[in-house]
């Protein structure tokens, strides 16, 4: 559990406004899906590679396979208190954009605004050959009505919101092809491991970054540079970092509020010290009373 004291510095942390949000795959665990690493940060699953997607049209079979089942459970997930939260902060005025690692849509689920998602969205597709885009609703009743026998018994959804299935059960699987040149290249638009955050996206979180007043991270271990680059950033520019996870993370050494704690214990008691539980935007009392309530430097660094 935090302590109120880690609450109240929480608090005067996103009271004093203009606070950029990074979340990563813990703030979905709620949700039902699972974050990539364990507590001590190991990795619980082999992600898809980027190259071997991209080279082998057996890797693209073995992925689509696998990804028909878990959109059909990802898609019926909805939004945690941790997503309703970030909502609540942002509809206060408290927060300016979210950086989120997530791939879910959850964050607009809850009906957060001006989300940069990082790693793109499960949600989209693109074809690797000619760049067309569509949407994944439409391109799920297309492989449903291709693989009308594909029923699989498949175990827990995971974080790239896919399942594990058996090779016996992929081998009658037809892999979706593009409308439009009919190459069996498409692919979710999202960054797999081994590929680059496009320049632009990064480029527009530097400038966010640059404008806040502090950098909050939530249920990101920091593994991965691409989320981690932002809390460098801010640290060498002398903006206050906060990071409110479980377990260890890379920022740590950077973090001026470091709380070790499930964000469902975190976020919602957050909400309601800042009286916003009613959305109602109400946050300059309440943002007064939680820098008063830390004393004059709400983000000092903790003692040890």
């Amino acid at each position: 559990m935090p302590s109120p004291a880690d609450l109240d510095r929480l608090a005067a942390l996103v009271a004093a406004g203009d606070v950029l949000v990074l979340t990563g795959a813990g703030i979905s665990t709620d949700s039902g899906i699972p974050d990539y690493r364990g507590p001590d940060g190991t990795r619980r699953v082999a992600p898809m590679q980027h190259r071997e997607f991209v080279m082998s049209s057996d890797a693209r079979r073995r992925y689509w396979a696998r990804a028909f089942v878990g959109w059909r459970r990802l898609s019926a997930v909805g939004p945690n208190a941790g997503h309703h939260a970030v909502a609540a902060l942002q509809r206060g005025g408290l927060l300016r954009a979210v950086i989120t690692q997530n791939v879910d849509g959850l964050h607009q689920a809850a009906g957060a605004t001006d989300v940069i998602e990082l790693h793109g969205a499960l949600a989209d597709v693109v074809c690797l050959t000619c760049r067309d885009r569509s949407d994944r609703r439409a391109l799920d009743a297309r492989i449903a009505a291709e693989n009308p026998d594909f029923h699989p018994d498949a175990d827990a959804i995971r974080p790239d919101g896919d399942v594990r299935l058996d090779d016996v059960e992929i081998a009658g699987f037809r892999t979706p092809r593009c409308l439009v040149c009919g190459a069996d290249t498409l692919k979710p638009d999202v960054v797999f491991f081994g590929d680059n955050v496009p320049r632009e996206r990064v480029q527009r979180c530097f400038a966010l970054t640059d404008a806040a007043r502090s950098l909050l991270v939530l249920g990101s271990s920091l593994q991965v540079f691409s989320g981690y680059r932002f809390v460098r950033r801010a640290d060498a520019r002398g903006i206050p970092v906060g990071i409110v996870t479980r377990g260890p993370t890379r920022g740590d050494g950077e973090a001026t509020l470091r709380i070790d704690a499930p964000l469902a214990e975190v976020l919602p008691p957050l909400v309601r010290r800042l009286g916003l539980e009613r959305g109602d935007g109400g946050a300059s009392q309440a943002a007064t009373r939680a820098i008063a309530s830390a004393g004059t430097a709400p983000v000092a660094p903790p003692d040890d």
